[in-house]
């Protein structure tokens, strides 16, 4: 079965998870600890939330965090209502799936991709490279079941990636391949490689993010047989520069 997409959603909070992650009242907060985005921002619990906006910033602040709100498919009331307090988006996302047999007919050539946990140094310097530091690697640290991916092209490191599986669902976070092993496939074998792995766990789907205006990735995913099954995009202050930071 075809995982709906609020199943989607919790998949993306488990297999890249916040420090803590709680409901109050009409929201679901998230601790993010410098982790980005995705671990930072809060949700709408239910559709009293459009009214209840300032509880929710209050409850950030007690966080020691910047307002940031998720915004998923359909929460059509709770996107006005943030426009209307002067928030504006920023990092629209897609988020696509594959039933996972569609990445595992193809044998990986020998020392193309691995799959190991924990990542070695220089899959921390690939990461880093992509701005993806130690509090993004905590994220990492804190799945259930996870793998770290590293592909070599040309007998020299090409690429890194991180996989986790939450129920019948792998998905693939941190996608990273350095500047002069791009257009060379080491993508594809990397999520080729997750997808061995998560099906080995379990996993009868595979899923991946992807900012909208990242298009050479979105075009890959495509080409991969990947499906949009949904979104979300972010809703921040621009008066509060610094919840940019918190990352994608």
């Amino acid at each position: 079965m075809i995982p709906s997409l609020p199943q989607l959603y919790e998949a993306c909070d488990q297999t890249w998870p916040a420090a803590r992650r709680f409901d109050d009242g009409n929201w679901t907060y998230r601790e993010g600890q410098g982790g980005g985005k995705r671990v930072s921002a809060a949700t709408a619990l239910n559709d009293k939330a459009p009214a209840d906006v300032s509880t929710a910033e209050a409850g950030m602040a007690a966080l020691g965090q910047s307002p940031l709100f998720m915004i998923r498919e359909g929460e059509v009331a709770l996107d006005a209502a943030l426009d209307a307090r002067g928030y504006a988006i920023i990092d629209p996302v897609h988020i696509y799936t594959l039933p996972i047999e569609q990445l595992t007919d193809q044998a990986i050539p020998r020392v193309t991709a691995f799959h190991l946990w924990e990542p070695l140094a220089i899959m921390r310097e690939i990461w880093a490279q992509g701005g993806i530091g130690p509090e993004r690697l905590a994220v990492m640290a804190r799945a259930a079941r996870k793998t770290a991916i590293l592909s070599r092209w040309n007998e020299k490191p090409g690429g890194v990636a991180f996989a986790g599986v939450h129920e019948e669902v792998c998905m693939v976070h941190a996608v990273e391949v350095l500047p002069h092993q791009r257009r060379m496939g080491v993508a594809q074998w990397m999520m080729r490689r997750a997808a061995f792995w998560g099906r080995a766990q379990g996993a009868r789907h595979i899923s991946v993010l992807c900012v909208d205006q990242n298009e050479s990735a979105n075009a890959l995913y495509r080409a991969l047989g990947f499906t949009r099954a949904g979104g979300y995009h972010y809703r921040y202050r621009p008066d509060q520069p610094e919840g940019i930071s918190h990352g994608r």
